[in-house]
């Protein structure tokens, strides 16, 4: 861990295969070293994956194997900004496909139970750019969405 602040995700003893997972979505990521508990803990025995690095598009992260006294939940999310609706659809279907689950307006959740949200720019443009009613429809066109149809806001916003 070169960064001065890494963020760290608590996993019940599977972080080695949420770290691989996560780096396969986006460019600039992979996973750096593994860490290997010196002896028996609490989480873990001697010689089990303890901490897992990984650069997430450019950021440091680590995994950390601590067993299944704590969850995540969606007080803290992922925001991947996409460019169009094909990475936006890459994305969502990887994450939601290999068992996470849909959530509305652009989040889902992997099934490791850490939430992401998968959000075009575009939508971004079309929610808080132009005029109060094309921003309040796209925006309430967004609220019935699960994945977000780039198109579908962008109808909606033009009236």
């Amino acid at each position: 861990m070169a960064d001065k602040i890494t963020t760290v995700l608590w996993f019940d003893h599977v972080a080695e295969e949420a770290a691989n997972f996560y780096v396969s979505l986006l460019p600039d990521s992979h996973v750096g070293a593994v860490h290997r508990a010196p002896g028996d803990n609490p989480s873990g025995k001697e010689g089990a994956a303890l901490v897992v690095e990984f650069t997430l598009a450019g950021r440091s992260y680590a995994g950390l194997n601590g067993g299944p006294d704590f969850k995540p939940n969606e007080s803290v999310s992922f925001q991947i900004l996409t460019e169009d609706q094909a990475e936006t659809d890459r994305l969502w279907n990887a994450i939601v496909g290999n068992g996470g689950a849909e959530s509305m307006c652009g989040w889902c959740k992997d099934k490791w139970g850490f939430n992401w949200q998968i959000t075009p720019r575009r939508l971004i443009e079309l929610n808080f750019s132009g005029d109060a009613d094309s921003r309040r429809r796209a925006f309430e066109a967004m609220m019935t969405m699960r994945k977000i149809d780039i198109a579908g806001v962008e109808a909606a916003a033009k009236g």
